[in-house]
């Protein structure tokens, strides 16, 4: 294991393996920008998800091209049975797609996907000129590689890694752009008004991490005294979540659940003053937007992917570490239930947080 190298010579392109969720991605962008300002004339190909593709189509940023990767167990969806593992490694579909990576002839393939154990023999098999990432005890080695090792700030494991191309941070904060498209979306759904707008996202991809939604609703009517127009936003799967909120508030709010594409949510949350949400990454999009957020956490989630600057974002904090069902010390084992770890954060602290952004 290198901690810290030179810069690769001859470098023209560089794939990048990163295919996972939005919030995934944001985590990466520093990195990504990292590298780009390392090798300024090489190509970023970022190996990732459809969704990618679309959402960063004519979007400035760090990234030249995306390549969808197709179905392959532990990377672009759930890990498998060796047997599944196996039959689906040697599908035509992946066959083809890696004789592709191969004739990209890549000179880099950095893994950003996790510690290893499917994400390094997936990019093995790229045919880089050098491999680098994460890898955890279990993962096969690259050519550079660093420990994963879960209690690490995401944004700096992923300059970690760069670094080992010597790629140096230009920037700790994620930032993505707004298009036209975004705001023009936003705008047919959610029209301007006088009013300063809030939104309240009680998602979040695991129910550890779910305030309730009675409270969400309490701090909506709290900011709705104060003059704001309140928006509840979700995905499709978050529908009931979204419903609950909307149903416990006294003020009137308008439900978007599912009425936006990820740019059209880009855009709403672009024009909001403060964003209330779980964990998750519409939290992270909102901060990478410059949108002011109140954001609530369980305390190891906080560690790894907590937002580093407090002049617009307010982190709220659950220290509880017990399971509510079995009792049992989560700070030294796992177990089977996924009760919220959040719910006991008191509502008066959300709203004051709230409050403060959102007049500041």
């Amino acid at each position: 294991m290198l901690s810290r190298c030179k810069k690769v010579p001859g470098v023209r392109r560089i794939a990048v393996l990163r295919a996972n969720a939005i919030g995934d991605f944001i985590f990466a962008l520093p990195a990504l920008e990292a590298l780009r300002a390392a090798y300024p004339q090489a190509e970023i190909v970022l190996l990732a998800k459809k969704w990618h593709a679309t959402f960063l189509q004519g979007r400035p940023g760090p990234v030249d091209r995306v390549v969808t990767v197709p179905p392959y167990p532990g990377v672009s969806e759930e890990p498998a049975t060796p047997s599944t593992l196996h039959s689906l490694e040697c599908s035509t579909e992946l066959e083809q797609f890696f004789e592709a990576m191969v004739q990209e002839r890549f000179d880099l393939a950095i893994q950003m996907h996790g510690g290893g154990r499917y994400s390094n023999p997936f990019l093995l098999r790229l045919g880089a000129r050098m491999n680098v990432g994460l890898k955890t005890p279990d993962a096969v080695p690259l050519d550079r590689w660093v420990s994963y090792i879960y209690f690490q700030p995401e944004i700096l494991r992923y300059l970690e890694v760069v670094s080992l191309v010597g790629a140096a941070a230009v920037v700790l904060e994620p930032r993505i752009c707004v298009i036209e498209e975004d705001l023009l979306e936003a705008q047919s759904v959610v029209p301007e008004s006088a009013r300063p707008l809030v939104a309240l996202h009680p998602g979040a991809g695991d129910p550890q991490r779910r305030w309730p939604t009675e409270k969400f609703a309490a701090v909506g009517d709290a900011l709705a005294a104060m003059g704001a127009q309140i928006v509840v936003i979700g995905t499709t799967e978050e529908k009931q979540l979204v419903e609950a909120v909307v149903t416990n508030m006294k003020a009137g709010v308008q439900n978007l659940c599912g009425r936006l594409s990820l740019g059209g949510l880009a855009g709403l949350l672009s024009r909001c003053r403060v964003l209330i949400a779980n964990d998750s990454g519409t939290l992270h999009l909102a901060a990478a937007l410059g949108t002011a957020s109140v954001g609530i956490y369980w305390c190891f989630n906080l560690v790894t992917a907590g937002l580093p600057t407090r002049l617009c974002h307010r982190p709220v904090i659950s220290w509880h570490v017990q399971c509510p069902i079995c009792g049992i010390d989560r700070s030294r084992t796992s177990c089977e239930h996924r009760a919220s770890f959040v719910a006991g954060i008191p509502t008066e602290e959300v709203i004051a947080a709230a409050l403060d952004l959102f007049s500041s």
